[in-house]
């Protein structure tokens, strides 16, 4: 947990700590703190403000995956900011969720982060995610061949959605939509969901294109 304010790391460690998938909870207060935990690859997950006394947490996202490819990371601040909110996503981040969240929903997302998911807290990044158009354009390769259940399953990506609750918007299994999922990111020369989805966003694949049929 990496927060320069003490109340803040304190508050979500006493929340944190009554949390039967927690382990330990370690504090750190700059990016110096943060990489000195991390290196060795022996943190699951890690809680990380952009505004730090040393150095930028968006920065320290890149440092911190490099060090220890293991560990994930989600971003708790408060800034909404939807520039920062992809920079962080493409330099690592594995989820963006704003300080005065609910604090329930605020752990649901540091396990599903620590669980191998992707998160996007309320109110985050609304038009990265959205985006209407009465009529889209025509995707651009490698998007182009991909067949109607593969963009919807990519626009669920997209939108921070689980892999459970796309199964049960499609209609089939969990590991159905794993298995699909492995093939698109094959297709799309991907490493995993969270570059899918910074492509599927950039390409204008959302609910919305879903929605529209396309």
């Amino acid at each position: 947990m990496v927060d320069d304010h003490p109340i803040m790391r304190r508050g979500l460690r006493a929340i944190l700590e009554a949390e039967a998938w927690v382990a330990e909870v370690v504090e750190a207060a700059t990016v110096a703190d943060a990489l000195r935990t991390v290196t060795g690859g022996q943190v699951g997950v890690v809680a990380l403000d952009i505004a730090l006394p040393d150095g930028d947490g968006i920065d320290a996202v890149r440092r911190i995956v490099r060090v220890s490819p293991v560990t994930r990371v989600l971003m708790l601040t408060m800034s909404d900011d939807e520039d920062l909110v992809a920079r962080a996503l493409r330099v690592g981040a594995h989820g963006y969720v704003l300080k005065d969240t609910e604090p329930g929903a605020v752990v649901d997302a540091l396990r599903a982060v620590a669980s191998g998911g992707f998160v996007l807290g309320p109110n985050v990044g609304g038009s990265l995610l959205s985006g209407v158009r009465p009529r889209p354009a025509p995707l651009p390769a490698p998007f182009d061949g991909l067949l109607p259940r593969e963009i919807d399953l990519l626009a669920g990506l997209a939108e921070g959605e689980s892999y459970g609750e796309i199964a049960r918007r499609l209609g089939v299994s969990e590991k159905t939509t794993r298995n699909r999922a492995s093939l698109l990111f094959t297709k799309l020369a991907v490493a995993d969901r969270v570059q899918a989805a910074l492509l599927a966003r950039e390409a204008g694949i959302t609910g919305a294109r879903r929605h529209a049929g396309c």
